[in-house]
């Protein structure tokens, strides 16, 4: 009776391991690290606006996936990261006795506006997988909430050389929508801000009404 008990146990232990020698798990999620790696195209232009060179960002974190129906194919993730963007333009930050003051310049050698922010990503997920195999095709679509903690900009030329920190022109706090779509991975991403990128900023009598429109590729890594 011991030896049977010990030959079933033995077959029922093989066969909660997958060929590659993983345990299989009916309950898995696809809890999740990410990096993003996106171009900035930024919208809403004023006149004479245009970009230069590459407008990048990069972002990370981690995401927590929380299924909600029994094949476990849709769920729910909450995470938290950080994004950096460096956008390249020819809006000329500087200081003035009135307080800041926004212009179109193409003089420059180096002009960028460089954000820090902690992310707050929360998305719905549908894929394809089974507790078998985590090579799937996947839709994630979410909404991020944004904080820029620090942000910096920058203007040199052969006359000036102009540094702005803790621009108080800033919306701080950011919200969008974006979606990620692919296989296994690495997913085409794209990202929309709904909100500005300056709260108060003015070229001329013109209000700056930027915002952004990130697209790249994400990568998750269980």
């Amino acid at each position: 009776m011991k030896n049977i008990k010990f030959i079933a146990f033995c077959i029922l232990s093989f066969q909660a391991f997958s060929q590659d020698g993983k345990i299989i798990d009916s309950l898995y999620r696809e809890d999740q690290f990410y990096v993003t790696l996106t171009y900035n195209l930024l919208q809403n232009k004023p006149s004479g606006f245009n970009q230069h060179s590459l407008s990048s960002g990069i972002s990370f974190g981690f995401l927590r996936d929380m299924p909600f129906n029994k094949k476990r194919t849709w769920a729910i993730a909450a995470g938290f990261g950080y994004n950096y963007n460096n956008l390249k333009t020819n809006i000329k930050i500087s200081n003035s006795n009135a307080g800041l003051l926004y212009s179109i310049d193409d003089s420059f050698d180096k002009n960028k506006l460089v954000l820090h922010e902690f992310e707050l990503p929360l998305e719905i997920r549908w894929r394809n997988s089974t507790f078998e195999s985590h090579k799937f095709w996947r839709i994630y679509s979410g909404f991020k909430l944004s904080y820029v903690f620090a942000d910096k900009s920058e203007f040199n030329s052969s006359t000036e050389n102009s540094i702005i920190k803790n621009n108080p022109n800033l919306n701080k706090l950011k919200f969008g929508t974006y979606l990620s779509i692919g296989n296994n991975t690495g997913n085409i991403y794209a990202y929309y801000a709904l909100k500005p990128l300056f709260k108060e900023a003015n070229i001329g009598t013109e209000k700056i009404e930027l915002n952004s429109f990130n697209i790249g590729f994400v990568f998750y890594i269980l």
